[in-house]
């Protein structure tokens, strides 16, 4: 029993611990003097040392055994048998117990532990289980599974990932949609999306009760709603949104991602990135007396986000007039029709198509009237008046029923793949994160990561953050990329392709509008440099040349030396490194950019035309 030889062996340490002083006694030695160079000693403080002896012998140490034995069963059959194998020596067998690998030599311990039954205790006190297993073989069989490296078993652990490939879903059917929530600060737009994550159960109201007391001790009890997309300190303290919010809700017939844009003027690098992602913007307008004017005078946010959101690609804009409830306005009809007068001109000067693009409705995102439910006839009478004779392009009574009712174009799963990277992180390998624009991805697809041209294997994509077996164009996915793909070798803004890869270039030919022009450069000229803005990629450049400018009168100047704001601009433009573009006629998407110098949106472009490709 292997239980019997634990005490023994703790005893027998015990015994052994004086060795590692390494120290020797002269046995002669009438008297013991301490080195001159010791600290002072007190007998009986330290250990003690054993009388001096006639002669060194070891015969002590059979009385020690002798007492250890005593603790042995020493009617246990293999403590008999070993001692047999030992010759008797006590010490020896002591060592051959403990070494239960040594005993494996010895034909007779084999058939004794065979023929010996196994018992419950046994099991539990052995830790290796060598005794409940019936044989060493099975011992040295099981060691061998556990601790060697045996190459038959290597691919093994990417069986579970080939059943998980299996297994994981093929997508949901409904459609994707990335809404990108813009305006000025205070419009409303953290509070519009809390509420919209309330109103769809993906806040419960436990949380909701816990945010009303938080924002009620700082003060600000109309933020609690805001507190669902601004997660961190700063910006609850603020009550302004820093970086871009994430979140997800459904309905029965779409999905949607939810993308806070941050207001501020200095976070608007950040805005564009959301703004890169998203195929419905919803321009948030305070229609509170003096906010609306505010917003969207001159230096207002209001009008560089919708600005901004034409240029990176959003397809639809949905501009609501927050704040309806306030006793400012208290829902007056005169309130929304000017707020809608003055916006109108100003986004058909963005580029929008008014009748087409463009949706009007009143909300107020605090109370959540008509943003899930139509807000009572009693507050407002006139609004469902509207929505019966379709004023403002809008034919559906509510915010969430006129997402459902958007019909998005343009979207081919059968063109070459392109993701833009939004970033990138490493979770048991490589994980870059980014929105399919077009094409399919799969895993085990092989793609071209522009503009450094490595290719890599995709290992796993995740749809919000579940795993599928494909992704369409609009879903945000996670892609794992293997075949040694590291952090260094994803960089945010690049392009994972298929082929034929886009472009990856250092000069292009362009198309811009001059919107505005920094303090100490009035006039636009060949030198001109600024930041280009293409989708997630951002890149300083310089204008090279001018070829052709346009007036607001349509008068053409060809080979100009200069150009003023409001002018429409063919130029050639070179950036600092290469960056991956494609012409707007080819791929809108990767086509669209934006010039940006001292917190200022200067000009909005799209590339024309590349350097032809060199052959390879």
């Amino acid at each position: 029993d292997a239980r019997c030889f634990q005490g023994p062996l703790d005893a027998r340490r015990k015994q052994q611990t004086p060795n590692r002083y390494n120290m020797s006694f002269n046995p002669n030695a009438t008297e013991w003097k301490p080195s001159a160079g010791a600290a002072s000693w007190t007998p009986g403080a330290g250990f003690s040392t054993p009388a001096p002896a006639p002669a060194p012998t070891p015969a002590p140490a059979p009385a020690r055994e002798e007492s250890q034995g005593s603790e042995v069963d020493e009617s246990d059959p293999l403590w008999q048998l070993v001692l047999k194998l030992a010759g008797n020596d006590r010490a020896k067998a002591m060592k051959m117990i403990n070494d239960p690998d040594s005993l494996s030599q010895y034909p007779e311990v084999e058939a004794l532990l065979e023929s010996m039954p196994a018992t419950e205790d046994d099991a539990m006190d052995t830790e290796e289980d060598w005794e409940k297993k019936g044989s060493d073989e099975q011992l040295a069989s099981e060691m061998d599974q556990k601790m060697a490296i045996d190459e038959e078993k290597k691919p093994a652990p990417a069986a579970p990932k080939a059943k998980e490939v299996e297994d994981v879903a093929e997508g949901d059917p409904r459609e994707h949609l990335n809404l990108v929530f813009i305006g000025h600060v205070d419009a409303g737009k953290s509070t519009l999306s809390g509420n919209i994550l309330y109103l769809t159960d993906n806040v419960d109201k436990r949380t909701i009760e816990r945010y009303e007391r938080e924002a009620k001790e700082r003060n600000r009890e109309s933020w609690f709603l805001a507190f669902i997309m601004d997660t961190n300190e700063e910006e609850r303290a603020k009550g302004k949104t820093v970086e871009v919010g994430r979140a997800h809700f459904e309905t029965d017939v779409k999905r949607y991602t939810i993308l806070d844009a941050p207001g501020h003027k200095n976070y608007v690098p950040n805005m564009i990135m959301g703004a890169s992602q998203a195929d419905v913007g919803v321009l948030v307008i305070s229609a509170r007396k003096g906010e609306f004017e505010t917003g969207f005078d001159r230096g207002g946010q209001t009008r560089e986000h919708a600005l901004l959101a034409k240029t990176l690609g959003v397809s639809y804009l949905i501009v609501v007039i927050n704040k309806m409830d306030d006793p400012t306005v208290e829902w007056r009809k005169s309130r929304f029709d000017e707020c809608v007068t003055k916006l109108r001109p100003f986004l058909k000067s963005c580029g929008f198509i008014i009748k087409r693009e463009v949706k009007f409705i009143p909300i107020s995102g605090l109370t959540g009237a008509n943003v899930k439910d139509e807000v009572s006839s009693s507050e407002c009478p006139w609004w469902s008046k509207c929505v019966a004779k379709s004023e403002n392009n809008t034919g559906v009574s509510t915010l969430m029923g006129l997402l459902d009712s958007l019909q998005l174009k343009g979207r081919d799963a059968n063109a070459p793949l392109r993701i833009p990277v939004l970033d990138r992180y490493v979770d048991r390998g490589t994980i870059a994160m980014g929105k399919v624009e077009s094409g399919t991805v799969r895993p085990g697809q092989k793609v071209t990561l522009m503009p450094t041209r490595n290719v890599y294997k995709v290992d796993a994509v995740w749809a919000n953050e579940e795993p599928v077996k494909s992704a369409r164009p609009g879903e945000n996915v996670l892609i794992k990329l293997g075949g040694g793909c590291g952090t260094e070798d994803v960089l945010k803004g690049f392009v994972i392709c298929t082929d034929p890869p886009c472009r990856a270039v250092t000069k292009l030919i362009c198309h811009i509008a001059l919107m505005d022009l920094p303090e100490n450069a009035r006039i636009f000229t060949a030198g001109f440099q600024s930041v280009f803005h293409a989708c997630c990629c951002e890149e300083e450049c310089t204008v090279t040349k001018l070829f052709e400018t346009t007036n607001s009168k349509g008068q053409v100047n060809k080979n100009p030396r200069f150009a003023n704001i409001g002018m429409r601009i063919i130029c050639m433009i070179e950036v600092a490194r290469t960056v991956p573009v494609e012409t707007f006629d080819d791929m809108p998407f990767l086509g669209r950019f934006t010039l940006r110098t001292e917190g200022k949106t200067v000009a909005i472009g799209k590339v024309t035309k590349l350097p032809p490709r060199k052959d390879d």
